[in-house]
């Protein structure tokens, strides 16, 4: 699956309890707990609820389990050996491979901090035990529909979600057709959030859909698509041969679009200044664009996950430049 919603976003986070039953489409779900009695219980209720349940022990078994095969939600508890609940989350957030996957934190720790953290990691609810089976269900159902409704579909842009994204690609490795993927995303995204407030971040993040549907439209062809994944991180899928373009014209549009997204005396002085991770305070200068950029224009793709790859590993490689920057890969396949 591709990455993922509402990163930085103002989506809510609050779980709905349901007034009335619902019965489960069947979604798959992963309980990682190092406490076998917990997680045999919990694996019993959800399957009793119609979830089909697997279990891990630790968090590295988790991620194991979910890269063979991939599921729609991870419950899992914070405190375990090896690779911890906080820590699993993180990683499934950093690989394009599971970072859609919806996360349920469990811990017997109520703290407020610990919650922060986990929201701030990507988790998409945070349960305290004890809790009773009704409101694991009401939550369980709540994230799910979320979820669902995410990748539809974003609320906040309107434009195709992660799974008509991923649909769009793997029609296009399936058919075997000229095409290329941008994947986009905005360099110190969360600061400029902490600092502005939610509210202008999902300005921010609306115009900058509209920029991009603009510069594809202008440049490329009708069968083109632009998709967001959620919070910063949008997808294009172009011609080979217009994505060099299509790329240059974006960043540097870009640039001259986000200066209207910053006060004027931080604008002038070049720079907001954020607390750290460890509360120290940061400076970040103005909001930049990374693209990353996977084409068939030398190679072809076997299936979906490696075009994202490869888009993903250029733009990562991008992000050790100064500035808005894009990058393509022009390796040929091994034979």
């Amino acid at each position: 699956m591709l990455p993922p919603p509402g990163k930085y976003g103002g989506s809510e986070r609050v779980s709905e309890h349901d007034q009335e039953p619902e019965i489960a489409g069947g979604e798959h779900l992963l309980v990682v707990d190092d406490d076998p009695f917990i997680a045999r219980l919990l694996e019993i209720e959800l399957a009793a609820a119609g979830y089909k349940v697997r279990v891990a022990n630790d968090g590295q078994q988790a991620i194991e389990l979910v890269r063979a095969e991939p599921v729609d939600l991870v419950i899992t508890d914070v405190m375990m050996p090896h690779v911890d609940g906080f820590e699993l989350t993180r990683q499934l957030r950093r690989d394009p491979r599971t970072a859609s996957i919806s996360v349920i934190i469990l811990t017997a720790r109520g703290l407020s901090a610990d919650k922060l953290e986990g929201f701030a990691i990507g988790a998409d609810d945070y349960i305290v035990k004890p809790f009773d089976t009704p409101e694991l269900l009401a939550r369980v159902r709540g994230v799910l529909r979320r979820s669902k409704e995410m990748r539809d579909e974003s609320p906040l842009t309107g434009l195709p979600g992660n799974v008509r994204i991923q649909e769009e690609i793997e029609e296009k490795v399936s058919t075997g057709g000229d095409f290329a993927l941008l994947y986009a995303d905005l360099d110190h995204f969360k600061p400029f959030n902490d600092h502005y407030g939610f509210a202008r971040g999902d300005r921010a993040i609306q115009e900058l859909g509209k920029l991009m549907e603009d510069v594809v439209s202008e440049l490329a062809d009708d069968e083109s698509f632009v998709g967001h994944l959620g919070g910063d991180d949008f997808v294009m899928v172009v011609p080979s041969a217009a994505a060099a373009l299509v790329a240059d014209t974006l960043v540097q549009r870009f640039d001259e679009l986000a200066t209207s997204w910053y006060d004027p005396a931080d604008l002038e002085q070049g720079w907001i200044e954020v607390a750290n991770r460890r509360g120290d305070p940061q400076r970040y200068g103005p909001l930049t664009m990374s693209i990353g950029i996977a084409s068939t224009d030398r190679r072809r793709f076997a299936h979906f996950a490696e075009v994202v790859a490869v888009a993903v590993e250029m733009k990562n490689y991008t992000k050790g430049m100064s500035g808005s920057s894009w990058a393509i890969d022009r390796r040929a396949a091994t034979t």
